[in-house]
C-alpha cells in the first residue's frame, strides 16, 4: 500500500441482521486530501464510516489505517485518530463549554477556559458563547461546536456524514470553508459523505461513488462530469435533473 493513503479497504464485507451491506469493497483514501463520497441512499456510505472508526467490525477483508490493520488499534486510540462528525450534532443539555470539553471530561480531565476559547475560535465561534446553553445555538453553530469538539482529539482523519444537509445555504458555505481551512492548516484527511453533487465537485479533491455496498468509481472529482461507468452516469443525471 502507498504511504500516501490514510485508509485502505481491501475486499471488505459486512452484514447486519442477515443483510449484506458492504460487498467486497476495495479502495483507498489519500492522506491529506478531501474525498467526497456520493451515491444513492442505502449504498453503505454511513456503514463504511462506522467500520472505519471501529464502531462496527468487518466480517472479512481488511481495513488499514496508516498501513496498520484496524484491529491493531485500541478502540479509544482509534476514535481519537479517526474522528466522526454526524448530520445531527448531538449536544449535551449543558453549556457550550461543557460540550466542547466532552472528550477531555470522558478521560477525567478539564478543559481550561483559554483552551476552550481557542477551540471555538478555530471554528469561527465567539468565546462569549461558552456560557450559553447548547440548546440555544442555531443549527450552524451546533455543527461548528460538534466539529470543535471532535478536533479536540486532533484527529488525523475526519469523517463527515452529511454535516450540512439540514443547514441553510449561508451556514452550509461557512462549514465548507471551515472544513477546507482545517484541511489546509492541519493536513487533516477529510472524508465527506454528501448528497450534494455540486458540493462534492467544489469541495472534494477526490470522489468515491458507492452503490449497493460497492465502490463503483473513484478518482479526481472531475469524474462526476465524465463518468466511465454507466451506472454512475445515470446516477449523476438523475441527481441533476
Amino acid at each position: 500500500m502507498s504511504e500516501t493513503n490514510a485508509i485502505e479497504c481491501r475486499d471488505v464485507y459486512y452484514s447486519a441482521n442477515g443483510h449484506s451491506i458492504i460487498k467486497g469493497l476495495t479502495g483507498s483514501f489519500a492522506k491529506g486530501k478531501i474525498t467526497a463520497i456520493v451515491g444513492p441512499s442505502g449504498a453503505g456510505k454511513t456503514t463504511l464510516f462506522r467500520l472505519c472508526n471501529g464502531m462496527r467490525s468487518i466480517d472479512s477483508g481488511q481495513i488499514l489505517i496508516d498501513q496498520k490493520p484496524i484491529d491493531a488499534f485500541e478502540p479509544t486510540a482509534l476514535r481519537k485518530k479517526v474522528g466522526v462528525v454526524l448530520q445531527q450534532a448531538t449536544m449535551l443539555s449543558g453549556t457550550v463549554h461543557e460540550n466542547v470539553a466532552l472528550p477531555l471530561t470522558l478521560t477525567g480531565k478539564a478543559l481550561p477556559q483559554a483552551n476552550a476559547e481557542q477551540s471555538l475560535k478555530e471554528v469561527g465561534l465567539e468565546k462569549e458563547l461558552l456560557t450559553r446553553k447548547s440548546k440555544d445555538l442555531s443549527g450552524g453553530q451546533k455543527q461548528k461546536l460538534s466539529i470543535a469538539r471532535t478536533l479536540l482529539n486532533q484527529p488525523e482523519v475526519l469523517l463527515l456524514d452529511e454535516i450540512t444537509s439540514s443547514l441553510d445555504r449561508v451556514s452550509q458555505h461557512d462549514i465548507e470553508q471551515l472544513i477546507q481551512m482545517i484541511n489546509r492548516t492541519y493536513g487533516t484527511t477529510i472524508i465527506w459523505i454528501t448528497h450534494n453533487l455540486e458540493q462534492a465537485r467544489q469541495i472534494g479533491q477526490d470522489v468515491w461513488v458507492m452503490m449497493d455496498g460497492q465502490l463503483i468509481e473513484a478518482g479526481p472529482s472531475e469524474l462526476l462530469d465524465q463518468p466511465k461507468d454507466e451506472r454512475v452516469l445515470q446516477f449523476v443525471k438523475g441527481e441533476m435533473s
